[in-house]
C-alpha cells in the first residue's frame, strides 16, 4: 500500500506513525522478555523479526518526509519468507527523475546514497536528476534481503535521456559572444541561449512570436565560431529577413552573407551574394553563412549531401512536420549530420503530438527512430487515422522539456520586454512582378534627367506633374508586385495562432488578403472605407471578445483611428502611407490603454518598390513621431495623404518629405488635436 492511497493528512500519517512505534516498541519489549524465560536461544537475538532490521526506534531516526506502512502491513509481511517492494520510476515535470513507493527503511537508505537525490516532501517523491539514473538502479538492485522490482520509464524514454546527458554541456562558451550583442539581450533571451548550449546545441528554442528566437540563434553560433560555416533553413518569404538580421547583428562582410533565391531582378542594397536558384550551373554554397527555403532543399539535395554543414538552424521547424512532404525528407539529413542543429518554431505542433515526430528525429535520430513506438505511446485515440490523437501527453511535455525543449510565452516573461518593438521584413518578390515596377522607375529616371536639363520653368513645370503621376503609379503598382509576398508571410503568421492586425491601403491589397484568410480558414473581420459605420463596433467586440476571430484586415485610413483592438499585440503593415502620423495612429489600435502585452510591429518592405522612396523618409520619423506623441495628452490630426483622387496629385514627393522634416522644427509641427482615439 503507498501512502497516496491512505487518504490521510500529514498530521494523521504523523500520529499514526507515533501509535505504530509504540505498538512495534510494546511488542519487541514483550517477545524479549518472553525470550529471555522461556528460550535461552532468543537471548543472543537483539532483532527478534529478521524480517524488519533496524526498524527505528522513534520518529525523529525516520528519513524528512518519510513514512512507515500501517502495523498490519508490517506484521503480515513478517510471514512471507521475502519482502517485496515496487519502486515506480517517472520523468517529472522538473526535469528530475522521480522515485514512488512504500515506505522500507533500507530502500530509504538505498536513495540517500544515490548522487544528488533529494527528498520532496511536498509531494512525498524520492528525486534525483537523469545522470543518476544509471546509478539508481544498480543501488536499488544491490539490496539485499528485499526484493525491490524497479517499475522503470518507457525504453523511448530512457533512450532520449540517455543520449541527452550524453552531449557535452558547452555553457562555458557562453563568454564567447561578442558584448555588443550581450548587452544587448534580455535576461530570458541569456537563458534560453544558455539552455541551448547546455544541451549541446540540439534542441528545439519554441518561444512564442516575437520573442527573438532569431536573435538568440544567431547568438549562439557566435558561441561556435570555430564550426562555420552556418547554413540556415526558412520559409521562402524569410530568407531576406535572416540576411538582414545576421547583417545588424553580426560584424562579417555583407558578402558573406549567400542567399540562395528563386529568382532575382532587385538592386539587392545590403550587399549579400545573391545566387539564383534557377541557373543552369552548380550552385555553391560557400558563404559564410548561407540561407535557403525549404522549398529549394530538394534540389539542392546532392549539394548538401556533399557539404559538411556543422551549424543548421531550420526556423519555422513545424514546415518538417509532415512525414510525406519531399521537404521533409530531404532537410532531414542535412539536421541530423550537423553537430549543432536548432530548430526555431512559436508553434511546433500545431494540433496533435505526431506533427513533433520528424522534428525531434531531426535532433535525435538513434532516438526517434521508429513512427509506430512514438505513435503508440503519445499518439493514440484519434478518430481521424492512425497516429492522430493525444496519449501520455504530460509525459512527453516533460521529456521533451528535460531533453530537448525550452518555451516562454509573451505573459511570462512581460517584465523584460519594451512596450513596443518595431522590425523591418524585407520581402522577396518575384522577377516577374518587378517588371512593370522596373519599367516605371527607369521612366522615372529619365523624367528626373529631364527636369535637372530643363530650360524653362513651364517645361519644368509639365515633367514634374508627370514625376508625380508616375510615382503614383509606381505606389498603385507596388501594392499589386507585393501580394505574392505579402501572403506568402502571412502563412506564417497564420500558423503562429496568435491574434493580429494588418493594415494595407490599396483596394486590391485588402481584397487579397481578406480572401486569403478566407481560404485559410482564419476567422477574421474587415473594416475599410466601404464598412457602414454602424457595423464597425460590432466587428470590433467580435474581434475582441471571441477567440476564434484571430485576424483585423484594416484599411490604413479606415482603420487606423478610432478603434481599440487591444486583444491583439501584432501589427503587421502590409504595406505604407505617404504620413508617419497615419502608421502611428494605426499602430496605436493596440498600443493603447487595456493593452497587457508587448506590441510587435512588422513592416513588410520590398526593395525596388515605392517602400524604397516612402521608407528613407519614414524610418527617422517614426520613433520621433512617437515619442513627441508620448510628451503630449493628443495625438497628430492626419494632415497629410497621396491620395487616388486627380486633384490631390498636386501634392509632391517633395512637398511630402518637407512637411515630413518640418515635423522636428517647433515653429512648422503639425496641429495637435484630438485625444488618443
Amino acid at each position: 500500500m503507498e501512502t497516496e492511497d491512505w487518504d490521510l493528512s500529514a498530521e494523521e500519517l504523523d500520529s499514526l506513525e507515533r501509535d505504530a512505534f509504540r505498538q512495534i516498541a510494546l511488542r519487541n519489549s514483550s517477545s524479549s522478555t518472553a525470550s529471555v524465560s522461556n528460550n535461552s536461544i532468543h537471548s543472543s537475538n537483539p532483532n527478534p523479526n529478521p524480517i524488519i532490521p533496524s526498524l527505528p526506534r522513534k520518529v525523529d531516526d525516520l528519513p524528512p518526509g518519510s513514512r512507515i506502512p500501517p502495523p498490519s502491513t508490517v506484521v503480515s509481511n513478517c510471514s512471507k519468507e521475502l519482502h517485496k517492494l515496487s519502486v515506480k520510476f517517472f520523468l517529472h515535470a522538473s526535469g528530475n527523475i522521480a522515485a514512488k513507493f512504500s515506505y522500507d527503511p533500507v530502500v530509504v537508505g538505498a536513495f540517500r546514497k544515490i548522487s544528488k537525490a533529494s527528498w520532496n516532501a511536498k509531494e512525498r517523491l524520492w528525486m534525483f536528476p537523469l545522470s543518476s539514473l544509471s546509478s539508481a538502479e544498480k543501488v536499488l538492485h544491490e539490496i539485499t534481503g528485499i526484493n525491490v522490482e524497479i517499475e522503470n520509464i518507457d525504453p523511448l524514454v530512457r533512450r532520449a535521456i540517455d543520449a541527452a546527458t550524453a552531449v557535452p554541456d558547452l555553457r562555458d562558451r557562453y563568454d564567447r559572444i561578442p558584448s555588443y550583442i550581450e548587452t544587448k539581450l534580455l535576461p530570458f533571451q541569456r537563458d534560453g541561449i544558455r539552455f541551448v548550449l547546455q544541451h549541446g546545441g540540439r534542441v528545439l528554442l519554441a518561444d512564442e512570436m516575437g520573442l527573438g528566437k532569431t536573435l538568440q540563434a544567431i547568438a549562439v553560433t557566435t558561441c561556435v565560431r570555430d564550426s562555420w560555416p552556418v547554413l540556415v533553413l526558412t520559409p521562402s518569404s524569410l530568407r531576406l529577413h535572416w540576411a538582414s538580421m545576421i547583417q545588424q547583428w553580426l560584424n562579417i562582410p555583407s558578402s558573406d552573407i549567400l542567399v540562395v533565391l528563386s529568382q532575382w531582378s532587385g538592386s539587392n542594397r545590403g550587399g549579400f551574394r545573391i545566387v539564383p536558384s534557377n541557373t543552369k550551373g552548380t550552385i555553391h554554397l560557400d558563404g559564410v553563412f548561407n540561407i535557403i527555403s525549404y522549398d529549394v532543399v530538394l534540389k539542392l539535395q546532392k549539394i548538401l549531401a556533399e557539404s559538411e554543414f556543422k551549424v543548421v538552424i531550420a526556423d519555422e521547424s513545424h514546415f518538417l512536420k509532415n512525414a510525406q512532404a519531399k521537404r521533409t525528407s530531404a532537410s532531414l539529413p542535412v539536421l541530423q549530420k550537423a553537430q549543432y542543429t536548432i530548430l526555431l518554431s512559436g508553434t511546433p505542433a500545431l494540433s496533435r503530438p505526431i506533427e513533433l515526430f520528424k522534428q525531434l528525429e531531426a535532433l535525435y535520430p538513434d532516438v526517434y527512430r521508429n513512427v509506430h513506438e512514438y505513435g503508440n505511446r503519445y499518439c493514440k485515440g484519434g478518430v481521424f487515422g492512425m497516429y492522430q490523437g493525444a496519449s501520455n501527453h504530460e509525459e512527453l511535455h516533460n521529456l521533451m522539456k528535460a531533453t530537448v525543449l525550452i518555451r516562454r510565452l509573451k505573459k511570462d516573461v512581460l517584465s523584460e520586454l519594451p512596450v513596443k518593438r518595431r522590425q523591418q521584413v524585407f520581402l522577396d518578390l518575384d522577377e516577374k512582378d518587378m517588371k512593370q515596377i522596373n519599367a516605371l522607375f527607369r521612366e522615372l529616371e529619365v523624367v528626373k534627367s529631364k527636369i535637372k536639363a530643363s530650360k524653362s520653368k513651364e517645361e519644368a513645370e509639365s515633367l514634374k506633374f508627370s514625376e508625380k503621376n508616375l510615382i503614383n503609379k509606381i505606389y498603385t503598382d507596388s501594392a499589386q508586385a507585393k501580394i505574392p509576398a505579402v501572403l506568402d508571410y502571412l502563412g506564417t503568421v497564420v500558423e503562429a495562432g496568435c491574434k493580429f492586425l494588418i493594415f494595407a491601403h490599396h483596394q486590391p491589397m485588402i481584397d487579397s488578403i481578406f480572401q486569403f484568410l478566407v481560404k485559410k480558414k482564419v476567422g477574421c473581420i474587415r473594416i475599410d472605407g466601404s464598412t457602414p459605420s454602424s457595423s464597425r463596433q460590432a466587428f470590433v467586440t467580435d474581434f475582441q471578445e471571441k477567440d476564434t476571430i484571430k485576424a483585423a484586415v484594416l484599411s490604413i485610413k479606415a482603420g487606423g483611428v478610432g478603434l481599440t483592438l487591444t486583444a491583439a499585440s501584432t501589427v503587421i503593415f502590409a504595406e505604407l502611407s505617404w504620413t508617419p502620423g497615419d502608421l502611428i495612429q494605426a499602430e496605436d489600435r493596440v498600443h493603447r490603454i487595456g493593452q497587457v502585452s508587448s506590441v510587435n510591429i512588422h513592416y513588410l518592405l520590398a526593395n525596388d518598390t515605392v517602400d524604397d522612396i516612402i521608407w528613407d523618409v519614414v524610418q527617422s520619423k517614426l520613433e520621433n513621431l512617437g515619442q513627441m506623441l508620448d510628451g503630449h495628452e493628443n495625438t497628430l490630426e492626419v494632415s497629410v495623404s497621396q491620395p487616388r483622387s486627380s486633384p490631390s496629385k498636386q501634392r509632391t514627393i517633395d512637398s511630402f518629405m518637407k512637411r515630413c522634416n518640418n515635423v522636428d522644427n517647433p515653429e512648422h509641427q503639425p496641429n495637435l488635436k484630438h485625444p488618443r482615439n
